[in-house]
């Protein structure tokens, strides 16, 4: 069964205004654009291939913020909802990756996030779903957005290990811990531990890719969570302290 891979992290409650998100969101694309030449640009979505590829999305400062706030005017958003961004690669069928960005966001019940999903085939694909890419990806979303957590596993790994709607409850192939969840235990080998900035970790199980269908990496997903889990450091998001 070939399985399907996805970047994310993820925060509570940090309300931020249009400009603050946007200063994220460009940093982020900066960033992103250097991990791979298929994360380079994006589009939004559109009724047919042809419209859509004529709306790319800028990545610049004062164009997202003047989105964002064209955004909360016309959807009549009140302060605390926050800024989205949806975006596509401009690929088709297995070969498109997507993109979702939800910033500023103040509810203690829905998670401000940075989504990726890589391609399902094809030569980006097998560039995209390799440690080191995946670590540069998930390092772009924790320097830019400053989460408290994020993954990057499988989606049948999630679901193998994880049944709870909350992030921030289970072990994948690539982790990043905010300092704010506090400090990681000794994990065993082959586990690569790195710190990213100021802050926080980014842990990477295995250079290989990681499969649900792999004992080895199940188990040894297993074992490091049962030691994060000790430590405290799988437990639910929390509000962000202000």
């Amino acid at each position: 069964m070939r399985e399907t891979y996805y970047v994310g992290a993820y925060w509570l409650a940090r309300r931020e205004s249009a400009e603050a998100c946007a200063q994220r969101a460009e940093s982020f694309f900066r960033l992103l654009a250097s991990c791979d030449p298929s994360l380079a640009k994006w589009f939004r979505k559109g009724r047919t291939l042809k419209a859509a590829l004529k709306h790319r999305i800028a990545s610049d400062a004062a164009s997202l913020s003047e989105m964002f706030t064209q955004q909360a005017q016309k959807e009549g958003r009140l302060a605390d909802d926050g800024f989205s961004l949806r975006g596509w690669n401009g690929e088709i069928h297995e070969a498109a990756s997507s993109l979702s960005i939800l910033c500023g966001d103040a509810s203690v019940w829905v998670s401000n996030l940075c989504l990726y999903h890589p391609p399902e085939e094809g030569p980006a694909q097998q560039r995209v779903l390799q440690a080191p890419v995946l670590a540069r990806i998930l390092r772009a979303m924790a320097v830019a957005f400053e989460p408290e957590w994020g993954v990057a596993t499988s989606d049948e790994h999630r679901q193998l290990v994880s049944d709870s709607s909350k992030a921030g409850t289970f072990v994948g192939w690539l982790m990043y811990f905010s300092h704010r969840r506090g400090s990681l235990p000794p994990l065993p080998a082959p586990i690569q531990v790195e710190p990213v900035e100021d802050k926080g970790t980014l842990v990477i199980l295995t250079p290989e890719r990681f499969t649900a269908s792999n004992p080895a990496h199940v188990e040894l997903a297993r074992d490091v969570a049962e030691r994060l889990a000790q430590a405290g450091l799988l437990t639910p998001l929390r509000p962000w302290e202000t």
